[in-house]
């Protein structure tokens, strides 16, 4: 079965198309916002039939998202998003279906339908909100959060060790990894398109700002004083290059990412790693650049498309092997199939 095309015309609509008469319920400040306008301003411009358009969401903050979406869709199950989701995109194919989710939600009860949906590759669009908290339930800490964090739940902080949702989902097989901020709205949009234009299962991480349990996690990212130190932003077949006026960059020595200084002028741009998203080695060790900010030696932080190779589709592979079945072997017989080919008789 080949991915079903649109043919048909498309009548055009606008991000205000995408508002609904629904009070939109976030805590003022809160990055979702940020997160909704984008997804509303993006959407109207892939190209899609409005009624083709569906978001699901699990439980938490992130999952109100389809009531603020002229679309359809639905608020679901805790963590179930993704098993909904994927029944619905092989029920209907043609569907441009979108998964919104958070990291409690996605990767704590969630986490074992979140790493099958990668490894099988349906084609949608996992937005994967990160704040490194549990908000809608009021303050504990999350799968997400860092050691020694201290939460509603962990006064003491945070003992666990965090996942970290892009090594992840790379050891979970999936075929697109990538990662933006609610704060950076140009590369939001940007992450944004990339992700609905690929086919197969893309993973869009977002660094979330909840300003009220969590408030500034992320900001070293984000922030005009420390972004350029801190944040790598990694384009196809271009040098890692970073900084202030973009005096650093990364190159492979003896095989391991080492950061230098272009302005000393011992390396030079052509001295440098380039970014292939093709690449499954250096997507792992871009994943694995999760240092605290405040170690010394840390690599900054990346964000962009981490990894994109595509695969046949899990949808295409299930209608391939139906249209197989009904080929070779007839309609079916449930009669039979509940019977099975094995009999046992009981001895008295």
């Amino acid at each position: 079965m080949e991915n079903i095309q649109e043919t048909e015309h498309i009548e055009a609509f606008t991000s205000k198309d995408l508002e609904t008469d629904q009070e939109v319920r976030w805590c003022p400040g809160c990055g979702d916002y940020s997160i909704l306008k984008q997804v509303q301003t993006v959407v109207p411009k892939l190209g899609l039939k409005r009624e083709n358009i569906v978001f699901i969401s699990g439980i938490g903050c992130s999952s109100r998202f389809p009531y603020y979406m002229e679309t359809y869709g639905m608020h679901s199950i805790h963590g179930r998003a993704t098993a909904i989701a994927s029944g619905l995109k092989i029920s209907r194919p043609e569907l441009s279906v979108w998964i919104v989710t958070g990291d409690g939600d996605a990767l704590s009860i969630g986490g074992n339908h979140f790493i099958h949906l990668l490894r099988r590759n349906p084609d949608v669009n996992i937005l994967l909100f990160n704040n490194q908290i549990y908000g809608l339930t009021k303050g504990q800490y999350s799968p997400t959060s860092v050691e020694g964090q201290v939460t509603k739940s962990s006064p003491l902080g945070v003992l666990d060790h965090p996942f970290n949702p892009l090594a992840l989902s790379l050891g979970a097989e999936a075929s697109f990894v990538a990662r933006t901020m609610d704060r950076d709205p140009k590369h939001l949009q940007a992450t944004l398109h990339r992700a609905a234009a690929f086919k197969g299962a893309s993973m869009l991480e977002i660094y979330q700002n909840c300003n009220v349990f969590n408030d500034g996690a992320f900001f070293i990212y984000t922030d005009k004083e420390t972004k350029a130190a801190s944040a790598i932003f990694v384009e196809e077949g271009k040098p890692l290059v970073f900084g202030e006026n973009q005096n650093k960059g990364i190159r492979f020595n003896n095989g391991k990412p080492e950061i230098v200084d272009l302005t000393e002028g011992k390396f030079g741009i052509s001295d440098l790693w380039v970014h292939d998203e093709q690449d499954p080695y250096k997507a792992n060790l871009l994943s694995r650049f999760y240092d605290h900010p405040s170690e010394p030696g840390h690599f900054p932080r990346p964000f962009g498309v981490i990894y994109a190779k595509e695969r046949r589709t899990y949808e295409n592979i299930v209608h391939d092997q139906l249209d197989f079945a009904k080929e070779k072997m007839g309609l079916g017989d449930l009669d039979a199939l509940i019977k099975g080919k094995q009999t046992w008789e009981i001895a008295d």
